[in-house]
């Protein structure tokens, strides 16, 4: 029987956030809506207070000012413009500022 390419998706994200650097996974939620849809919810926590909150399914139209609209990044102090990365993208960003 073939795998379904959602939940091979699936798997590979788990496993890519096990393998991080650091913190812990204190939340992990995935809501099947059909066997091609999927709404995922993680947040981690690291040392220092930091926090990592991906929510698959967030598209919410805020910050109509930024060129990349309605893509964004939330920083420390400020929120500024962004490409929609993958969420694999985000954890070697993740991974590479706590190697610091």
């Amino acid at each position: 029987m073939p795998v379904n390419p959602l939940s091979k998706y699936l798997n590979e994200v788990e496993a890519a956030f096990i393998k991080l650097f650091s913190g812990y996974i204190e939340r992990y939620e995935e809501e099947c809506l059909t066997p091609e849809r999927v709404n995922l919810r993680i947040r981690v926590r690291f040392p220092k207070g930091y926090m990592l909150e991906w929510n698959e399914a967030d598209n919410t139209p805020h910050f109509p000012g930024l060129k990349t609209f309605p893509n964004h990044k939330h920083m420390p102090d400020n929120v500024i413009p962004a490409t929609r990365p993958s969420v694999f993208e985000v954890l070697d960003e993740v991974n590479q500022l706590l190697r610091v």
